[in-house]
């Protein structure tokens, strides 16, 4: 699978504290683990000259206090809390300088965020994902990312989960209905 490197974003989906450090709220080995592979589709990328683009989870202390419906805190629990040590990118993974960050308070990252704009005014058409959890913020960011017509390409092995259930269902669905699904060896930026 070859992409333009130069119409291509890498997007790393929460690789979090909270989800990524066995101190984490919401720890999954799987997304410790998955670290290693998310730096090597970030390392891709910049030698690619493509961008880099990390999205952080994060949920101010009161986000869901006057919630009717989607309160992440009922179904989670607190986990990502503004300031916290939980909401800070985990120290191994390779953030630089100049790379885009996306702060979102829901699954989807171009909900209520400016990913959008920034990808258009980039001029980026394809986006290959990476990060975690696969079946929920990294299958909702993915999946929003083709709804508007950005054409999302989730590298199965740079993705965490809680249960590898969750993984498969999550890459089936979106080579399924929005996206391509890829091994890290088979993408190519150029």
């Amino acid at each position: 699978m070859k992409l333009e490197s130069d119409r291509t974003a890498a997007v790393v989906v929460d690789m979090q504290n909270d989800f990524c450090h066995p101190d984490g709220a919401l720890y999954s080995p799987a997304s410790e683990e998955a670290i290693s592979r998310v730096n090597d589709v970030v390392e891709m990328a910049r030698d690619a000259g493509a961008e880099v683009v990390y999205t952080r989870d994060v949920h101010p202390p009161e986000q869901f206090e006057d919630a009717h419906y989607y309160d992440e805190f009922k179904r989670w629990g607190e986990h990502v809390v503004e300031g916290s040590w939980g909401a800070e990118v985990h120290e191994d993974v390779d953030v630089r300088e100049g790379d885009k960050e996306v702060v979102k308070h829901t699954y989807d990252a171009f909900q209520g965020t400016e990913l959008g704009s920034w990808l258009d005014s980039h001029r980026i058409d394809d986006l290959v994902f990476c990060g975690t959890l696969a079946n929920v913020c990294v299958l909702h960011t993915a999946g929003s990312a083709g709804l508007r017509d950005y054409r999302p390409v989730l590298v199965e092995d740079a993705v965490g989960y809680i249960e590898e259930g969750h993984r498969e269902y999550a890459l089936e669905h979106a080579d399924w209905l929005f996206g391509e699904v890829a091994a890290f060896e088979e993408v190519e930026l150029v």
